[in-house]
């Protein structure tokens, strides 16, 4: 079939989007392609229909557990044969998903860059009949890209294993550095880029100075009626927002990656359905979610990049329809970004550490592990080994882009049950097991397949319809494996810590130090360009469309800036530069409200009560009862 009869049959879309087709005519040409698309722009189509108009298989690697899940689930909807292996599963069940593979059984299989490096991946890569490898957020294989994972670099070196085989890559953000670095990287025979402006006509953005954030967060929400997102930078904001919101008869749920797996389901679907209005997250939300009518979209704090913000920002107004991105700043959300900068990037000792205590935490010998994962649990990593969180989740993320060790998502995979023998056996394994035999015919009722493929079930579910709990569910299944009457995979519920290489002592952990100071460099230039997106009074979308190359663009005429709704240049200098001398007359010593007055000439002071006001709200400074102020940073 052609392409458009591909789409009308599998998806029912009657036309492609803008640059759709174009970008996969150029892949059905057989050429190497990069496609540029933003957030909503339909990218996974362009892989997903040249697959079905092609013989053979696409490949598709892809960093994120969840997004891989998800299509896979809406492909099979749709009747197209798809698979996924990621980290979590069973030996036995990746190893049939590779023999189903070689033997023609799926036209898309979705691969971690982490999986694709393996020696069982590799070889079995050559026995199947691949049409295209897509690579998804292929950003993540530049250096000068705001999230670059070692593995990725290795995307290249597969090449030689599929000769004449086409690669398409595809990203929503990408700089004109990380755009040829991609190309270089994946080894583009000529460069190809089809890439669609990351202008929105539709979204308005907006910078908003205030101080009081959460009074600003309930009037945006009451002006701008619809659905919304609100991103947060700790899990614990999530949960005191939306307390908050609710508590303003707003109604309004939280997410963050430490919930439980159905909670975070059942979360994500409240807010798709439209039955949560507002969904408080950080930055674990979002990827992959097709909700068109999103009308608002609030950061509560400068982002860490304008790559994550323009992504996260353009989950607003997918539809076409008038949308609102507004991001609250105050002048000490720069100094916390630059103060995490530097907790981002800890000591070569301290890194050394945390790898000597993860060979410990996993009970690993020196010179082995290789390919071997583990169950994790961070909070209780660092609880056991006294380390400090923050630093050690940095520690953890630059061994994985020196290529050590690779930590996967927590609460990720549900458990499957296969039932792969003939009705005879399992009749007789009923007869003989009385609860065995009320579960085996819940799940063929509930589960349709269960007989062909490893399906996906809830202990909890299959316990309501059996009328007990999900423990007497999980040893009723775990004792008819035993007996080889069904294949059983738990749920993983903690994250897996992979080690990509043999464990060495601490001593002979090699890295790049080079390496190591170009991202901090790179990280400190993404931070201060955030910095600066909120603190200049320009078109806010010319500032990000110039960040991304796009340098002739006119002014956008809808946001804060270009609509005159931000006045608040004169008073913000002024307000910051208070802000400044306060802190540095409290490094000297402690004063009262009466001494920091007189430091300053008289028209400062109405504004100076509202500075100090500010500093105590955000805890950058205390007040003792005798009336001394010191600086608590």
């Amino acid at each position: 079939m052609n392409p458009i009869d591909v789409l009308q049959r599998y998806w029912g879309y009657p036309a492609f989007r803008p640059l759709q087709e174009d970008i996969i005519q150029s892949v059905l040409d057989g050429r190497d392609t990069l496609a540029l698309l933003p957030t909503g722009g339909g990218k996974s189509l362009c892989y997903q229909v040249p697959a079905m108009c092609l013989d053979g298989l696409c490949l598709v690697v892809s960093p994120l557990i969840a997004l891989m899940k998800d299509q896979v689930a809406n492909l099979q909807k749709r009747n197209v044969p798809a698979a996924a292996i990621y980290a979590g599963m069973n030996r036995r069940e990746i190893d049939r998903i590779f023999e189903n593979a070689c033997n023609g059984g799926y036209k898309l299989l979705y691969l971690s860059p982490e999986r694709l490096r393996t020696e069982l991946a590799q070889a079995r890569l050559q026995r199947m009949n691949i049409n295209l490898l897509a690579i998804d957020e292929a950003h993540c294989v530049s250096q000068w890209g705001y999230d670059f994972r070692p593995p990725y670099l290795q995307i290249a070196e597969i090449r030689t294993l599929l000769p004449g085989t086409p690669v398409l890559a595809l990203t929503a953000t990408a700089t004109t550095d990380v755009v040829d670095d991609i190309q270089d990287k994946l080894g583009f025979k000529t460069k190809n880029v089809v890439r669609q402006s990351f202008r929105r006509e539709n979204l308005s953005y907006s910078v908003l100075y205030e101080n009081k954030k959460r009074d600003k967060l309930v009037d945006v929400l009451q002006k701008v009626p619809g659905s919304a997102l609100v991103y947060v930078r700790s899990r614990g904001e999530t949960k005191d927002i939306a307390a908050y919101l609710v508590q303003k008869g707003i109604q309004a749920s939280f997410y963050h990656a430490g919930l439980s797996f159905e909670d975070r389901n059942l979360r994500q679907d409240e807010w798709q359905s439209g039955r949560v209005r507002v969904m408080v997250c950080t930055n674990a939300f979002g990827m992959g979610i097709d909700k068109p009518d999103v009308r608002t979209v609030v950061h509560m704090a400068l982002p860490e990049s304008l790559e994550a913000y323009f992504q996260e920002a353009g989950r607003a107004g997918r539809d076409g329809k008038k949308a609102f991105a507004v991001m609250f700043h105050t002048p000490l959300d720069a100094d916390n970004l630059r103060r995490q900068l530097e907790i981002a990037y800890p000591s070569v000792e301290k890194i050394r550490r945390v790898y000597q205590a993860l060979g410990s935490f996993s009970q690993l010998a020196v010179g082995a592990g290789a390919g071997e994962s583990f169950d994790f649990d961070l909070p209780l990593f660092c609880q056991t080994f006294k380390l400090e969180v923050p630093q050690t989740h940095a520690a953890l993320r630059l061994l994985e882009q020196e290529g050590w060790v690779a930590v996967s998502e927590s609460g990720q995979t549900m458990s499957k049950v296969w039932i792969n023998v003939s009705r005879e056996v399992l009749y007789d394994y009923q007869l003989r097991n009385a609860q065995a035999d009320l579960v085996s015919k819940v799940l063929l009722r509930a589960y349709p397949g269960i007989q062909n493929n490893p399906i996906e079930i809830s202990e909890a579910a299959v316990g309501r319809f059996c009328n007990t709990t999900p423990d007497v569910v999980q040893t009723v299944l775990e004792n008819a494996a035993r007996e080889n009457v069904l294949e059983y995979y738990p749920r993983t519920s903690k994250a897996q810590l992979l080690f990509l290489r043999e464990r060495v002592a601490a001593d002979n952990l090699q890295l790049d130090n080079a390496a190591l100071h170009f991202r901090q460099t790179r990280a400190t230039n993404r931070v201060e360009s955030a910095i600066t997106y909120a603190t200049n009074l320009r078109c806010r979308s010319r500032q990000l469309l110039a960040y991304f190359g796009e340098t002739e663009s006119s002014d956008c005429g809808i946001c804060d800036v270009c609509t005159g709704r931000n006045k608040v240049d004169e008073r913000t200098v002024v307000f910051e530069n208070l802000e400044k001398k306060i802190k540095a007359l409290l490094r000297k010593e402690r004063l009262t409200i009466e001494e920091i007055n007189e430091a300053f000439a008289p028209r400062h002071h109405e504004t100076l009560t509202h500075v100090l006001a500010y500093m105590l709200d955000e805890g950058a400074i205390t007040q003792e009862e005798n009336g001394k102020i010191y600086l608590t940073e």
